[in-house]
């Protein structure tokens, strides 16, 4: 057997494994010793396994996944989504779709101390959704904007997708993070204006809610005050130089659990769910890494990345061509696989390929997130939507879907703008030293 007929094998036996719905991480690690040890041997494969997995654990840049998902699990448990929604609610309200429009804000805002498409999702669902029932929203337009604006959880830092893709191709995780920034902030205010068009040809949408004086207004700031700190705080200390990525985010966590403490919202009992949740999240993450690098180990051996490379750099288009197929690749993987297991499982693969063809690293990392954001609300495996779903039972789950589409064709319109003119993402990270 050669090694390419060896590499097609497996990944033929991969997605076998995961269509029967075997845990990604295991499967990965699973099929990659196997592979490695037909091409090399089993002992060779048993002492590669068990180093990679001592180096993968062992990691000291590893240590920022628990700390930022221990960080969006305390805000999310002190309350700090229900002030960002309703400070949104005060400012956005009166205009037409403006519950929804606040949902996208608050979505924003969250995902600057999540870093998770569907925890975002969950979180914004259970204070939005209500609301929007109350002001007879569509619940296509309600489902739908929730599910869509969750994915800005990927997109806005800190991100677990910018963290991993950080490791496996060795990129500065602040770098990643801040830009981020823009392209986030760019596709919520695109979100934000095709709500406000659809509820400007359909009033009934999205009925406008009732105007707030000025006081109340700036009184609703308030809710915004612990978000704002923390996103301060962790990326300006980024930016700044104060301090790494590990660092910021030993910083946020500690910083979220005393202003938890401050309000008086932390219970011990709710401390212990927050501390279970990290544990349980950010040793599947782990795995899924653990994984994919003993994957990634098999397919190095089988040379079949670096021929890729080759081949796609010889083939008689231009560069961008490619990279149009790379990311029509990503946005029909992330229809059937989650985000973070196809960016995990894939970038070993089209690494190689970027650099050949000279593309900036960090522009093709943010480039794989707002493609996989489409993915999150895409069929048949549109996690976010599901997540929504999940949560609004009386829902049919095509409504959700229909819901997410004009945000679809809004992404696919940021992604566009985004190749055409890369120093929206690129300009922040020049910055920085």
């Amino acid at each position: 057997m050669t090694p390419t007929e060896g590499a097609v094998i497996g990944f033929a036996l991969l997605l076998v494994l995961l269509a029967g719905s075997m845990p990604v991480g295991f499967v990965m690690a699973s099929v990659g010793w196997i592979g490695f040890a037909l091409m090399v041997s089993p002992a060779a494969a048993t002492r590669m396994a068990t180093s990679e997995l001592y180096a993968t654990f062992g990691d000291y840049s590893l240590t920022t996944i628990p700390l930022f998902v221990l960080m969006g699990q305390v805000a999310f448990h002190s309350g700090i989504s229900r002030g960002l929604f309703r400070a949104a609610y005060h400012w956005m309200g009166r205009l037409p779709g403006g519950l929804a429009m606040a949902t996208v804000g608050a979505s924003t805002a969250f995902g600057a101390i999540c870093g998770s498409g569907p925890a975002t999702s969950a979180t914004i669902a259970s204070v939005a959704v209500p609301e929007m029932r109350r002001y007879r929203y569509n619940l296509s337009l309600a489902t739908g904007c929730v599910a869509a604006s969750g994915g800005l959880g990927m997109l806005i830092p800190p991100s677990i997708v910018f963290i991993v893709y950080a490791i496996l191709t060795e990129m500065s995780i602040g770098k990643l993070f801040i830009a981020g920034v823009a392209p986030g902030l760019m596709i919520a205010g695109m979100f934000c204006a095709v709500i406000y068009a659809q509820c400007r040809r359909q009033p009934a949408m999205g009925p406008p809610g009732p105007p707030f004086p000025w006081r109340e207004k700036f009184a609703s700031l308030n809710g915004i005050w612990e978000t704002l700190t923390l996103f301060v705080l962790v990326m300006g200390g980024m930016f700044r130089g104060f301090f790494t990525a590990t660092e910021a985010a030993a910083i946020g966590a500690a910083s979220t659990l005393l202003i938890a403490l401050f309000k008086g919202q932390l219970t011990w009992e709710k401390l212990a769910r927050c501390l279970n949740e990290t544990i349980r999240t950010s040793c599947m993450v782990m795995t899924i890494v653990a994984g994919a690098i003993i994957f990634g180990k098999f397919l190095t051996i089988t040379q079949v990345p670096s021929h890729l490379a080759t081949w796609l750099s010889a083939l008689p288009l231009p560069g961008w061509c490619i990279i149009g197929l790379i990311l029509l690749f990503y946005l029909v993987g992330g229809c059937f696989l989650d985000a973070l297991a196809l960016d995990i499982l894939t970038i070993p693969i089209f690494y190689p390929v970027i650099l050949a063809l000279g593309y900036d690293l960090i522009w093709f990392g943010v480039m794989i997130v707002v493609v996989t954001m489409m993915g999150v609300i895409t069929p048949p495996v549109g996690v976010c939507a599901y997540v929504v779903g999940g949560m609004t039972r009386d829902v049919p789950l095509q409504q959700v879907f229909r819901g997410s589409l004009p945000f679809l064709g809004t992404l696919v319109l940021a992604a566009i703008l985004l190749t055409v003119f890369p120093q929206i993402i690129t300009w922040l990270p020049s910055l920085v030293e």
